[in-house]
């Protein structure tokens, strides 16, 4: 009697996709360029429907921004940086917004109608006539949540 010895190739290995690509800045940069105007239109529209601004919604907007920036574009330095300017801009651009809103509220006309006549010109001059010190905080909120998120997420 003959054994036969029967050799069995292994199965084959199925290895999980690549993760996606992290450490690309201009993706980060990107991702926090979008993240800042999605931020600037929700921080406007919250501080609309409640008619006051909150610590909160500048906390989120930081987070927002900051997480993009460093979880696409990983630990380059500038990343945290160009989150706190971003973030700044980005409070600054819902403030504006919310203003519009609540013009378009008062004068009952649409948000175009109100962009129209006053432009951001107008609306900056009506932001800084009713500036407090709780508008500047708000502003450093952001931005320092934003630094410390770009950071902790390009980890």
């Amino acid at each position: 009697m003959s054994q036969h010895i029967q050799l069995l190739a292994p199965e084959p290995v199925a290895y999980p996709p690549e993760p996606a690509r992290t450490g690309n800045t201009g993706l980060g940069i990107a991702a926090a360029v979008v993240a800042a105007l999605v931020a600037a239109a929700a921080y406007g529209g919250i501080m609309n429907a409640i008619d006051r601004q909150v610590g909160y919604a500048a906390v989120g907007v930081g987070l927002l921004i900051g997480f993009a920036a460093g979880k696409l574009g990983g630990k380059n330095p500038v990343l945290p940086v160009v989150g706190v300017l971003l973030s700044l801009g980005a409070v600054y651009l819902g403030q504006l917004f919310f203003i519009a809103l609540a013009l378009a509220d008062y004068g009952n006309v649409g948000l175009g109608e109100v962009l129209d006549k006053a432009g951001v010109g107008g609306l900056n001059d009506i932001w800084q006539e009713g500036a407090d010190a709780m508008d500047y905080v708000f502003l450093a909120i952001g931005g320092f949540v934003a630094f410390g998120a770009a950071k902790k997420a390009g980890d």
